[in-house]
């Protein structure tokens, strides 16, 4: 009877193995480019994971907030974004994912105010660079262009080699009359990326 019991233990544990095998994943659907799948399985996810699991809770909602950011529908990314808020507060993840969404849907100030919420939480996030570069992005919108140039120049010091970053950063500097400093950041531009249309009429303004 003892062997029986331990067969089916056995057995049960195989099975609930297998399932868990079987089940799709979300993040890696959402890595695969499948946003809309990803979407799927972190709804059914939500279900399933009751309030005594937070931080899976949270997982469920971060790769469903970048899924809807990804496949445009910031509404929806928002209205998600801040139902994961009233369970978990400061989890940057959907703080940053808040703010993005804001900022699709033009909403700056709010938008603006999250990003610097989300550096405060995680200076070294996952997606700062990212932050640093749409509150720059929302400097420009509101004609900050000081701000724009220290937002743009973070952004490009955690990544580098993005070379749109650095033809907004010469456009920054092209609004404050620094055209030393626009050229530069425009000349980067084209080295990184010689097609970048932005960059070539940006220098060739300068220059002209």
């Amino acid at each position: 009877m003892k062997r029986i019991s331990l067969l089916f233990i056995l057995f049960v544990l195989i099975a609930a193995f297998i399932s868990a095998q079987a089940k799709p994943d979300a993040l890696e659907l959402y890595r695969q480019g499948q946003f809309a799948q990803a979407v799927q399985v972190c709804l059914q996810e939500l279900q399933e994971r009751g309030p005594d699991q937070p931080r899976r809770r949270m997982d469920s909602y971060t790769v469903l907030g970048w899924s809807y950011l990804r496949l445009g529908q910031y509404e929806n990314a928002l209205t998600s974004a801040r139902n994961a808020r009233s369970e978990v507060r400061y989890d940057e993840r959907i703080v940053e994912i808040e703010a993005e969404a804001l900022f699709f849907l033009g909403r700056n100030i709010e938008s603006l105010s999250l990003f610097e919420e989300y550096v405060s939480l995680s200076p070294t996030g996952q997606r700062i660079d990212l932050a640093y570069y749409y509150m720059g992005e929302i400097f420009l919108r509101l004609t900050e262009f000081r701000h724009a140039d220290i937002a743009f120049s973070t952004a490009l010091h955690h990544s580098p080699q993005v070379a749109r970053w650095w033809a907004r950063l010469g456009y920054a500097r092209e609004q404050l009359a620094d055209d030393d400093g626009a050229q530069t950041a425009y000349s980067t531009a084209l080295e990184l990326q010689p097609s970048l249309e932005e960059a070539r009429v940006g220098l060739e303004r300068i220059r002209g």
